[in-house]
């Protein structure tokens, strides 16, 4: 099919957008990277306490060499997937039990308005004794963090979904079930996965402070020990792998949705 000027034009407008954005993107990263290290090169600001880019990447190879980092990633790694997959499951079978019971929705409504008002470190003291000092209860509070904000936004996306089809189903006496299946959850999947995008974010904070509280290893546990001896480039190094984690993590979601968006459209 041909095309015509105008869409031509149209699509290198876009094109040229796109390219700019993207070479924004990463020149204002560069920029302040480059900026960063020659302040701390200059004395402008102290490299002690600021740390530096070569520094973070000298400090990011000793680990490697010292074969610790991998360990450290892979305890964090494994904290953040165990609570981001339970507190995702967990609280979208919630989410479904109270949109197919609204009595049950009236009825937990108040406790999910107090429990995502709680600061959840409040719990953490509790979780230790209860759990133990170890890898559980670090999920568990990356897990009680995550769920109830998954629970009301799939919630949510549940309760406003009013398509066509769904009236139309409702119409002809379809019963609950094949009313969920067919035109409820179809019609939520963007909701699921803004809520994945947040349980992502969310996962990693639960991990981070449980990790502040009782963890021997991972990435919060460096960040702890960096801050205490005052090595403030393994604090930096620590955080900026976490950063690099907790994107590729979002970019995974971002690459689910984009699946299931062309699933949707087939």
């Amino acid at each position: 099919m041909k095309i015509s000027q105008a869409h031509e034009d149209f699509l290198r407008k876009h094109k040229r957008k796109q390219l700019f954005i993207r070479f924004t993107r990463y020149m204002i990263l560069i920029v302040f990277l480059a900026l960063w290290e020659v302040a701390a090169r200059t004395g402008i600001i102290d490299p002690f306490i600021t740390s530096s880019p070569s520094g973070i990447v000298s400090t990011i190879v000793r680990l490697w060499r010292e074969d610790n980092l991998l360990m450290h990633i892979g305890v964090t790694m494994y904290e953040t997937c165990m609570g981001f997959i339970l507190g995702t499951a967990i609280g979208t079978f919630i989410a479904v039990l109270m949109w197919w019971s609204d009595t049950l929705c009236k009825i937990l409504d108040p406790y999910l308005v107090v429990l995502n008002a709680l600061p959840k470190i409040a719990l953490g003291p509790l979780l230790i004794v209860w759990i133990g000092s170890g890898t559980e209860s670090i999920i568990v509070m990356a897990l009680l963090i995550s769920l109830v904000v998954t629970i009301m936004t799939v919630l949510s996306g549940f309760v406003e979904e009013n398509s066509q089809k769904k009236l139309l189903m409702d119409t002809l006496g379809a019963t609950k079930l094949q009313l969920f299946f067919y035109a409820v959850l179809p019609s939520a999947v963007p909701t699921i996965v803004s809520a994945l995008k947040l349980s992502v974010g969310m996962s990693w904070v639960g991990v981070i402070v449980g990790e502040y509280l009782v963890s021997k290893a991972g990435l919060g546990y460096l960040i702890v020990y960096g801050g205490q001896v005052f090595k403030l480039d393994l604090v930096m190094a620590s955080i900026v792998i976490l950063c690099i984690l907790a994107a590729l993590m979002y970019y995974a979601v971002a690459a689910m949705e984009v699946a299931l968006r062309k699933w949707r459209t087939k």
